[in-house]
């Protein structure tokens, strides 16, 4: 998965406004305690990343 598209589905799940907030300051377990933008920036491979978020958010299946 390209990182745009990962941003993409994010502001289509979340919304513009709040998608910023959610990847800086939402810290999830699935991504072992990190935020999505910690998990980025450590190396976690997009595809890994965009799973959790679905995992913890319980993004429905025609979101994913």
């Amino acid at each position: 998965m390209w990182q745009t598209v990962f941003w993409e589905r994010m502001t289509d799940y979340f919304g513009k406004p709040y998608v910023d907030s959610f990847a800086r300051d939402h810290v999830l377990s699935e991504l072992g305690g990190r935020t999505v933008l910690e998990a980025l920036d450590a190396g976690w491979d997009v595809k890994d990343v965009w799973r959790a978020v679905c995992e913890a958010m319980s993004v429905p299946a025609e979101k994913r």
